[in-house]
């Protein structure tokens, strides 16, 4: 399997000094590797071994906090729930979905459900309110970076994703059994979102559709972020930025009887953001590709129900 070659960018640089080069690399492969992030290794610890510690519970007790006809919105989504769009077999995964709490009175209160915290491990709810808001952090500075390269202003994004409708997801794939021929851990797809922040992709796996029809593995440094571009922003940019078909293929021999954890954040914009295509990125070799809009919720509910989530 090759690998690919994505730089590896530092997020302690100013989002005008990465600009072009962030760009480049998502208009090159759709991803990008970013370091320097400033999510704290300690929290990011105590997140995984949280994480272990809610998987391993007991399915019954897990089940407890499953909200069906919610879309996995928040709480607990059981072992092959979810199928890529337009696949047959469901992944071999399950997950835990962490939004942002908004009070009752919220105009958008009826859009974001509230979160859903488990009686164990303790601790759970206080390190992923905060992890939470780093990776909200992180991800609004990349955004910055991003509107620069597109010739928009830094903070054009900062209104769009304000109160956004923005899932942290637990993920654990457990280990594979012969039975599960046919399907693997997460199947062709693309991110629905603005962008993906990703922890986790050490352990090989994530794999993105190249240009030129081969799978190519990601491989990133130790504690580094994998980002990507999801549809709702390739939608924006009119295919500027592209929102890159990758999956999680199934391990081979001694690694299939091991689970592996990751930790995705979809950063989404508000509920009630209109995608509309940027001018910037429509012209006379590039006419907009989506004359009609439609609100960020309105397509979510769309792609929830391609993806198995909602009837």
């Amino acid at each position: 399997m090759d690998i690919a070659e994505i730089p590896i960018l530092s997020l302690a640089d100013e989002p005008r000094g990465i600009a072009s080069d962030i760009g480049r690399s998502f208009r090159t492969f759709g991803f990008a590797l970013v370091r320097d992030h400033g999510i704290d290794s300690a929290l990011i610890a105590e997140a995984w071994r949280l994480t272990v510690e809610l998987f391993a519970l007991p399915t019954e007790e897990k089940m407890r906090y499953f909200m069906s006809g919610t879309g996995g919105a928040r709480g607990y989504t059981p072992f092959r729930t979810e199928v890529a769009k337009g696949a047959t077999e469901k992944d071999l995964k399950e997950f835990w979905h962490v939004g942002r709490d908004l009070p009752d009175d919220h105009p958008l209160r009826a859009t974001m459900l509230p979160n859903i915290w488990p009686e164990s491990p303790a601790g759970f709810r206080t390190v992923f309110e905060t992890l939470f808001a780093e990776f909200d952090r992180a991800g609004s500075r990349l955004l910055s970076a991003i509107a620069i390269d597109l010739g928009l202003d830094e903070q054009w994004f900062d209104p769009a994703i304000e109160d956004g409708n923005s899932v942290l997801r637990l993920l654990h794939y457990p280990p594979v059994k012969a039975e599960a021929s046919g399907a693997i851990r997460a199947g062709a797809h693309e991110d629905i979102n603005l962008i993906t922040l990703l922890l986790g992709a050490e352990e090989a796996g994530l794999e993105l559709l190249g240009k030129d029809g081969r799978w190519l593995s990601i491989a990133p440094p130790e504690g580094a972020l994998v980002v990507n571009i999801g549809d709702m922003l390739q939608r924006l940019t009119n295919h500027v930025l592209p929102s890159t078909t990758h999956r999680v293929r199934n391990p081979a021999g001694e690694r299939a009887g091991y689970s592996r954890y990751s930790m995705p954040f979809f950063l989404h914009p508000r509920s009630d953001f209109r995608l509309e295509t940027l001018p910037e990125c429509i012209g006379s070799d590039r006419p907009d590709c989506y004359p009609a809009t439609i609100t960020a919720d309105e397509y979510l509910q769309e792609r929830l129900r391609e993806i198995g989530l909602k009837g």
